[in-house]
């Protein structure tokens, strides 16, 4: 599994969200506290993603969050209010490889996925028959996320996210009902996330809205999102309704 993190509201340095709190990201890629036996920590690299006045930027590395030097050397010095950044446990049999860490990003939309596709890759290989050679190619790392991403990637050229993530998580069920499906996604505006086997927490308020796999703080606004639910949220927004199955 993994641990991810989206950030919406006052600019701040992005080196603070990673480290903020007692249970921050940081804490979490050595020793979270709700893995639901998908495993015990999040050593195999992480990912950030940020908006600016330039657009996305971001930043991987096969690298525990814990030891790469740009968390303390680089991530201090970026301010941003828009922020998707994750932790990575890599399933058995996949690689630890810089491209296959979230955020995944066409510079419009971040993703990342806290979970495994049951019976990767044979499972999907349905689904990817859809996609084009082209797409195909654009694969960044033979994991389950990176094709997860693809096949999202095409949901968005014509649905909205929400209509998109939920036909994704309807299409991969389908085929691998054992998968564990919890989705992020932001665009810098507004973060979409779905539960599916895992955990997953909000905090809303009318300056902020933050989407985590695991409360970084004890602080009791946030709440608890139920599984098999859609989450869409920004500054003074919060949606949480059921996953609506059967939308192919």
């Amino acid at each position: 599994m993994c641990r991810h993190l989206g950030y919406l509201g006052p600019e701040r340095p992005v080196g603070d969200l990673l480290v903020r709190g007692e249970n921050s990201l940081l804490n979490q890629s050595f020793a979270p506290r709700d893995m639901r036996g998908g495993g015990t920590i999040n050593a195999d690299g992480f990912g950030v993603g940020w908006w600016g006045d330039e657009g996305f930027s971001r930043y991987r590395s096969d690298q525990p969050l814990w030891s790469d030097p740009a968390l303390q050397e680089t991530f201090r010095s970026i301010r941003s209010g828009a922020v998707v950044a994750a932790a990575r446990s890599a399933t058995v049999g996949m690689p630890v490889q810089r491209t296959a860490c979230a955020p995944f990003s066409d510079e419009v939309w971040a993703f990342s996925h806290n979970g495994v596709v049951g019976g990767w890759p044979d499972s999907l290989a349905e689904l990817a028959a859809d996609l084009s050679t082209a797409d195909l190619l654009q694969l960044e790392a033979p994991t389950d996320s990176a094709a997860l991403w693809l096949l999202l990637r095409h949901l968005l050229q014509e649905y909205e996210p929400e209509k998109a993530l939920v036909r994704l998580v309807d299409s991969v069920t389908a085929v691998a009902p054992q998968s564990r499906l919890n989705l992020l996604l932001g665009n810098g505006q507004e973060l979409w996330a779905t539960t599916w086997y895992h955990s997953l927490s909000v905090l809303v308020d009318d300056e902020r809205a933050i989407v985590v796999s695991e409360p970084y703080d004890d602080d009791p606004e946030w709440q608890s999102i139920p599984d098999r639910h859609l989450v869409s949220a920004r500054p003074g927004h919060l949606i949480i309704a059921p996953l609506e199955m059967g939308a192919n």
